[in-house]
């Protein structure tokens, strides 16, 4: 089960950080089709900004996810991965009740299923 929660956590680290590519550098049609928006909305400029913006958050989840594996080891590095990945459970709860329910197959899905994982193989 080890091998299962290290795979969805890496997962879920490289998901966010193409989120994050799409957020701070998609076209804005590509960004429209992925989060079921508008293309007229996704190219007003306040709106690429506050995109980019958020693309940072995910980024950086997803980053600290994969330098987890070699930044900590042991109970740290499990407490470590189980708070990122339950920010990225809340964030998507939120996002599918606000943005689209889409999220919670894409982003929900599997940080619950890394964190299933996590806890047990621990």
């Amino acid at each position: 089960m080890l091998i299962i929660a290290i795979i969805l956590v890496a997962v879920v680290g490289i998901e966010h950080l193409g989120i994050m590519l799409l957020e701070m550098f998609g076209q804005p049609q590509q960004q429209a089709k992925s989060f079921d928006l508008s293309s007229d909305f996704t190219k007003i400029p306040e709106v690429r900004v506050l995109m980019a913006n958020q693309g940072i958050y995910n980024g950086m989840l997803g980053l600290l996810l994969l330098l987890s594996f070699w930044l900590f080891n042991g109970p740290v590095q499990y407490s470590i991965q189980l708070l990122l990945l339950s920010f990225v459970a809340v964030v998507a709860c939120y996002g599918g009740f606000t943005a689209t329910k889409k999220i919670w197959l894409i982003q929900l899905l599997p940080a619950v299923l890394a964190i299933i994982a996590l806890w047990i193989a621990k």
